[in-house]
């Protein structure tokens, strides 16, 4: 049975779909509990999840600390992690089903990237990401994760970090495993294009790219947050290409 896990932060607008993207497969039995793990919403977020049968954990707002954190209390045998502006669509189950009856502990699932916006870009745009995720191994945290607890534990879970949690996780879950360790399932996740419609599909796609070479660089994510999140990452170091200063980031990426 699958623990599922979603990190929230002034969630509300989203979650309900989320949500209920997860009824059928609660329905049938195969989800265990969902753990709602916020990080200091002052929205209407905590009762949405309360509402919806989710169990509630506060903590410190940062996407690592909230997802480490629903993990430490989960209690299924398979977490699955989700972001709350992401809805798995129908049949995501039974591929679900399928990786968790085949695959040896050591293998985890991540679904296909589908924006929930019409037109060329945003189809683009989620088609590299599903080839990206195919060929190197580097999958987009909304793509969700499915991974055994028991491989999630030997792993060490997420690390604590505000930006890149995602990718740091699968870079152990591979290097650990190979790159069969690391399946896309036949399932789509369909999430938010509002980041990338506000931004610009491809612009926000270069920022993405800037933001993960700073992170292979050896930049610690927090300094790599101003890139991430502000529309002036122009003139932010490391966009640039210079290597950004050791400078404490105050602000955590949006779960």
């Amino acid at each position: 049975m699958i623990s599922v896990i979603i990190p929230t932060l002034n969630a509300g607008a989203t979650l309900t779909g989320t949500l209920a993207s997860l009824l059928a497969a609660n329905t049938g039995g195969m989800i265990k509990e969902v753990i709602v793990a916020d990080g200091g919403s002052t929205d209407q977020t905590g009762l949405i999840a309360a509402e919806a049968g989710a169990l509630v954990v506060h903590g410190p707002k940062g996407r690592g600390q909230q997802l480490r954190a629903g993990a430490a209390i989960a209690r299924g045998e398979w977490l699955l992690f989700l972001h709350a502006d992401t809805q798995l669509t129908q049949g995501w189950e039974g591929a679900a089903g399928t990786l968790m009856a085949q695959a040896y502990q050591r293998q985890a699932g991540v679904f296909r990237l589908r924006f929930d916006a019409p037109g060329l870009a945003p189809r683009l745009v989620a088609m590299g990401a599903n080839v990206r995720a195919r060929l190197f191994g580097l999958p987009y945290g909304d793509q969700g994760l499915l991974i055994a607890r028991s491989h999630y534990t030997q792993l060490g879970g997420f690390a604590p970090i505000p930006l890149f949690e995602d990718v740091d996780l699968v870079r152990r879950i591979i290097k650990t495993g190979g790159r069969r360790a690391l399946k896309v399932l036949d399932a789509d996740a369909m999430t938010s294009a509002t980041r990338y419609a506000q931004d610009g599909y491809f612009k926000r796609v270069i920022r993405n790219m800037r933001c993960l070479r700073l992170y292979f660089s050896g930049v610690d994510p927090a300094d790599i947050l101003e890139v991430y999140n502000g529309p002036r990452a122009q003139t932010i170091a490391g966009c640039d290409g210079k290597t950004a200063p050791g400078r404490a980031g105050k602000d955590q990426a949006e779960p």
